[in-house]
């Protein structure tokens, strides 16, 4: 059978939009198929995002196998709170913890940089081996006075400051205050910081209640009794921070806690001692206020 050329035509051009209706599905497929690994590569990509905000990798250069091997690395990497819950063996009770008291002024620069460089430090990894006790008193004096029954050192604000932390041991005891008083003693100033770090660390006092302390009676109470404890330190205190182990100052003991106190809290308990009290010592130098 023979085709007209209209047929012919015809079929040619039905032929033509086949072919060239194939090439867009084909041209379809393929980007689809684009659309479809570029959906999956965000995904992915979004997920790895997301798993890595929210398993933020410490900031630091060593491997997880030491971040508690010493304080400076646990510091560093930002684990020091995990160190201490994870790592630390818990010490046997019937040894006796190191018993330190801290003798300072809420603001002289060197008792803040113990606190902040040192003492808080130390502490938050060896709390388990280590008892604290915090005196705010310092160089202070007595005095009868209208206004005021204490002379500070470094003026008025620091009195306030001593009565703010004295009244917030009192309320919250030492382990909950004393990380008040690093946030306060961490800030550029340090009564400013007093209401906000108590919100933060111990949101069930009131701001209302340390102030009436620290302005009321209760306060004045506690001062006395800390310028009564600074009083009978024997050897008398000469500059601050002054710092006893067991009850005892000397000065070889002083230059051990001075240079690294975390590793003359580890050397000085007698019971098993903690992972993290292998690391390397800490160092910090400072000549202290002066009593006058």
């Amino acid at each position: 059978m023979t085709l007209s050329s209209s047929q012919e035509e015809g079929l040619s051009q039905s032929s033509l939009a086949v072919c060239l209706g194939a090439v867009w599905i084909f041209f379809l497929l393929i980007i689809m198929t684009v659309l479809c690994i570029l959906a999956v590569l965000f995904l992915l990509s979004t997920k790895h995002k997301s798993f890595e905000l929210s398993h933020p990798k410490p900031a630091c250069h060593y491997p997880p196998s030491q971040w508690c091997r010493s304080l400076e690395i646990a510091i560093e990497c930002k684990v020091q709170k995990q160190c201490m819950e994870l790592g630390a063996i818990k010490p046997n009770q019937t040894v006796p913890r190191v018993a330190l008291t801290l003798y300072y002024e809420s603001l002289c620069p060197d008792c803040r940089r113990f606190i902040t460089k040192q003492l808080f430090p130390t502490w938050t990894m060896l709390q388990d081996i280590m008892s604290l006790t915090l005196v705010p008193y310092g160089n202070a004096k007595e005095v009868l006075s209208v206004n005021s029954p204490f002379s500070c050192q470094h003026g008025e604000p620091e009195c306030r400051g001593n009565m703010i932390q004295a009244c917030i041991i009192h309320l919250t005891g030492t382990s909950l205050a004393f990380q008040v008083i690093y946030c306060m003693e961490s800030a550029a100033n340090v009564l400013n910081a007093a209401e906000p770090c108590l919100q933060l660390y111990a949101p069930s006092v009131s701001w209302v209640t340390v102030d009436a302390c620290a302005t009321g009676r209760l306060g004045y109470k506690l001062m006395h009794g800390y310028a009564v404890m600074t009083r009978a330190l024997n050897p008398a205190h000469t500059h601050v921070p002054w710092v006893t182990i067991d009850g005892e100052y000397t000065e070889e003991t002083e230059a051990k806690a001075t240079s690294s106190l975390f590793r003359l809290v580890c050397d000085r308990y007698k019971g098993v001692k903690p992972p993290v009290c292998t690391g390397a010592p800490v160092k910090l130098s400072r000549s202290g206020c002066l009593a006058e």
